[in-house]
């Protein structure tokens, strides 16, 4: 009787201190009352730009208890959103509260800071997402590790994958292609498939002369509810029986089939 009481009363704490960790940040508000330092610089109790700096606050709390360069680049992204909401809501003239647009002025240019502090933080990080990113803004050194990193397990997802594709299609149709196949293999069930991918190899396929490969690919697209030329424009592009039409239409139905269980194999697009 003493051990079950003693169980109970156990287990009635650990449930006590659970819901207290629970309810201790029930919202952003609270969250900046215990945390201020994470929302000061923002242009609180305005109602522009609402959505873009709660995420950013949210961000930074979970950077604060895991400082990893992933969350770091979370943050850097949600400022990045919050700064360009902020440019726009800087040129609104609020009808009431003429320090609000002041405010909001101030929150714009500590975003930039912000942006700066963390593109210097994460300027020596290896992660290929935040080397693309880099990338993409014009650092050379950035691409260099990027490419490097080529074959690594750290670079088997669709989307870097598809980051690989954007470098060679310029330079290599025939291995896009199959980074952009391979991309597709990489996705789990019911997946949210970036259109580029599929476009890519519709597109890809087209300008090699590979007509029926590119419409394949175009009616994979069609079967996943992504917007595609309608059928007249495609019978006008790609002529060919109507048996064999009919056969590739299987083909493209089966495809996105396999693509929502996340059963593609590239050998199924052959």
């Amino acid at each position: 009787m003493r051990k079950a009481t003693l169980k109970l009363t156990l287990l009635l704490a650990s449930a006590v201190l659970l819901s207290g960790c629970f309810e201790r940040h029930r919202s952003t508000d609270s969250l900046c009352q215990a945390e201020p330092q994470l929302c000061a610089d923002t242009n609180l109790n305005d109602g522009q730009c609402r959505l873009q700096r709660v995420s950013l606050i949210w961000q930074r709390y979970d950077v604060q208890k895991d400082p990893t360069d992933k969350n770091k680049f979370k943050e850097l992204q949600y400022t990045y959103d919050y700064q360009k909401c902020l440019e726009y809501a800087a040129r609104i003239e609020p009808t009431e509260l003429k320090e609000r647009k002041t405010h909001r002025t101030q929150a714009m240019l500590s975003a930039y800071a912000s942006i700066d502090r963390l593109n210097t933080e994460l300027a020596t990080s290896n992660d290929p997402e935040i080397l693309y990113f880099r990338w993409s803004q014009g650092n050379k050194e950035a691409l260099r590790k990027f490419l490097r990193l080529e074959g690594s397990s750290a670079m088997e997802t669709p989307e870097m994958q598809l980051a690989l594709a954007t470098f060679y299609t310029s330079k290599d149709q025939e291995k896009t292609i199959g980074l952009l196949k391979r991309a597709l293999e990489l996705y789990a069930r019911k997946p949210k498939i970036k259109p580029e991918i599929l476009q890519g190899l519709a597109t890809l396929s087209h300008q090699q002369g590979a007509r029926e490969q590119a419409y394949l690919w175009a009616k994979v697209g069609e079967a996943l509810a992504m917007p595609v030329a309608k059928q007249d424009k495609l019978n006008a592009f790609y002529p060919m029986s109507d048996e064999r039409r009919n056969e590739l239409n299987g083909q493209a139905e089966m495809i996105a089939r396999a693509l929502y269980d996340g059963d593609f194999n590239a050998s199924m697009a052959e």
